[in-house]
């Protein structure tokens, strides 16, 4: 004979009250330490997963110059960094936060640091000669204004 109940009504309300019990035991397991702060971990790496790649920039090209411009709000003058290597400029921004809890002695109790970085580089089509590069940093927009190089032009012969 079966070992399953034949009444189909005492057969539904087990299944609810155990999935019921394992329903709370999931919501226990996930809602306690450190369970939980993982998945906190994971949620906010998702919805930034690369924090230290990007910043909007933009590049225009006129008849005499490239103008290259990042958008860098919040952003101090001193935590940007231009390198310029060859045909490509790095713009780099650097963000250095140390956080401090005290008691009411002035005690430390908790102390971290936190260290972000990131960087977008421009490949131009021509070496850059630094001294006809300018930057300006005004509300949050970087400007980098870079001269063409002029070439020589040769002519063919026949």
């Amino acid at each position: 004979m079966s070992q399953f109940p034949t009444d189909p009504r005492k057969n539904d309300s087990a299944r609810q009250e155990n999935f019921g019990f394992f329903k709370r035991s999931m919501n226990q397991f996930f809602q306690e330490k450190p369970v939980k702060n993982f998945l906190q971990s994971m949620d906010e790496f998702f919805s930034n997963p690369f924090p230290n790649v990007s910043f909007p920039v933009s590049v225009k090209e006129t008849e005499n110059e490239h103008v290259i411009t990042a958008e860098l709000p919040g952003v101090n003058k001193e935590q940007i960094h231009i390198d310029i290597m060859d045909n490509r400029i790095t713009i780099s921004v650097t963000h250095l936060e140390i956080v401090q809890e005290e008691n009411n002695k002035q005690q430390i109790i908790h102390k971290s640091q936190t260290y972000k970085q990131s960087a977008r580089t421009i490949a131009l089509p021509y070496p850059v000669d630094e001294k006809k590069v300018k930057a300006v940093y005004q509300n949050g927009l970087l400007t980098i204004t870079v001269k063409k190089q002029k070439g020589k032009k040769i002519s063919i012969h026949s």
